[in-house]
């Protein structure tokens, strides 16, 4: 079946307009249907015993302390909706993000730009951001819509989803923004990232 077929199944089972694109008033129905805007986050669903794969958890214990719980909280709440995710990257080193940077820059033939940021010049470099990867069984899958889905779930936990992004989407990319960087940019947020690291301060509070 092709994939906008399935989206006019979908639209029509939501009673929404068939047109056969995901828009945003298809998303919304989704997120109204499943994820229940209405109910207060579950971060408290996931407790000391409650932990992800060996494959996510050695990703999840890069994080940051109070990133660690959303990271869980994603991987279970996927679950419960019929979604198999892994987490694959976690912190970063500068030297890392370097690497990853120099993706589709250099003489390799077809090779994509994964990334617009540097060492330092990514929210993976201070422990707060991770990418997920959706799985069927052994088998990941690079593109899925359920990436959107999971997305949405991840909004509703509180974290910042790489979906949403304009300059490069990044659609298995989380990241948990801390209160004072409300209504910054993200490149004024990891100025003040670096700012605190040099002078260690608190990275989220």
């Amino acid at each position: 079946m092709k994939i906008e077929d399935m989206i006019r199944r979908v639209q029509r089972e939501l009673d929404i307009e068939v047109d056969g694109n995901a828009g945003p008033e298809t998303w919304g129905a989704i997120y109204q249907r499943i994820v229940k805007p209405d109910s207060e986050p579950r971060m408290a669903f996931v407790g000391r015993s409650d932990r992800a794969n060996d494959r996510s958890e050695r990703q999840i214990a890069t994080l940051l302390p109070v990133v660690r719980p959303f990271a869980r909280a994603l991987y279970f709440k996927a679950l419960e909706h019929g979604i198999q995710i892994n987490v694959l990257s976690g912190f970063r080193s500068h030297e890392e993000q370097d690497a990853l940077y120099a993706q589709g820059r250099g003489r390799v033939r077809g090779e994509k730009i994964v990334t617009n940021a540097r060492g330092g010049q990514s929210t993976h470099n201070f422990g707060i951001a991770f990418d997920i990867g959706v799985f069927e069984g052994s088998r990941y899958l690079p593109d899925s819509p359920k990436y959107k889905a999971v997305g949405v779930l991840g909004e509703d936990l509180g974290l910042e989803w790489g979906g949403n992004w304009k300059s490069i989407v990044d659609q298995p990319h989380f990241q948990l923004r801390p209160a004072w960087s409300e209504g910054m940019s993200n490149r004024n947020m990891l100025a003040e990232f670096r700012r605190r690291k040099l002078s260690g301060e608190e990275f989220v509070v």
